[in-house]
């Protein structure tokens, strides 16, 4: 699995936690204002048959994202997990994200640990936020959770995640929080009630249930999460979240 990481970046660990996170130095940072943006993508083994379709989704978010008027303002990061964590990049310029990278990125196989990435994802965009906080840059934040099923393997709880939430929002170092999760190829009913269950206990934004995991419905969610990264990244400095996009 590439890891798309470089020098140029900060390691960063994350007070009680096996996991931390890469990001760009505040002095390679050009803008005043960013948004910090996290896709989380379940590569479980039950991935296995769309794994390709998900990796061409990633890539044309990122192309989308790099025509947006406000590309100059965003910072990916890009993890993977199925029992373990894997920050393939972590918060990057876009500018520095390039498209041919993103072609075998993903590698499907293990179980599912939902909870511990996703409160990774949280932790690490509020330590991130702070320091953006402290070197006096403005940020808000938008991160995507993709999963297809339930968590078996995390040493985490939902409880966990909504705590991490809920210290983003009270740092006050992110002007907003966006927080999505999206349920792909669900066609178990019990999984949907689980992942519904999820995302009203830990305290996302959104939920999305995508009960396909086709090409067609992903390039389709390729579009959303940009659009919605655009919309997230427009409402900087407006001290309000942007407006919950339909699928």
């Amino acid at each position: 699995m590439p890891i798309l990481n470089d020098t140029s970046l900060d390691q960063i660990n994350l007070p009680h936690s096996h996991y931390g996170y890469s990001a760009t130095r505040l002095e390679e940072l050009g803008a005043t204002e960013y948004t910090i943006v996290t896709i989380v993508c379940d590569v479980s083994g039950s991935t296995g048959a769309f794994i390709f379709d998900m990796e061409a989704a990633i890539a044309r978010i990122v192309q989308a994202s790099k025509l947006s008027p406000r590309a100059d303002n965003l910072l990916l990061r890009l993890v993977a997990f199925d029992d373990t964590l894997n920050e393939l990049h972590g918060f990057k310029l876009l500018e520095n994200c390039n498209l041919a990278d993103y072609g075998g990125i993903l590698q499907s196989g293990g179980s599912t640990a939902l909870y511990d990435a996703t409160e990774n994802a949280v932790s690490s965009t509020t330590s991130y936020g702070q320091k953006l906080s402290a070197g006096d840059f403005s940020a808000n934040a938008i991160f995507f959770v993709l999963t297809d099923g339930m968590d078996n393997a995390s040493k985490l709880s939902a409880k966990n995640v909504k705590e991490a939430l809920s210290k983003a929002v009270s740092s006050e170092a992110l002007e907003s929080i966006v927080s999505i999760l999206i349920g792909v190829n669900v066609q178990d009913v019990q999984v949907g009630v689980y992942l519904q269950r999820f995302h009203q206990e830990a305290g996302f934004t959104q939920y999305i249930e995508l009960d396909k995991a086709d090409a067609k419905t992903l390039a389709r969610l390729a579009e959303f999460v940009s659009q919605s990264i655009s919309a997230h990244s427009q409402a900087l400095g407006s001290g309000t979240k942007s407006q919950s996009l339909v699928f």
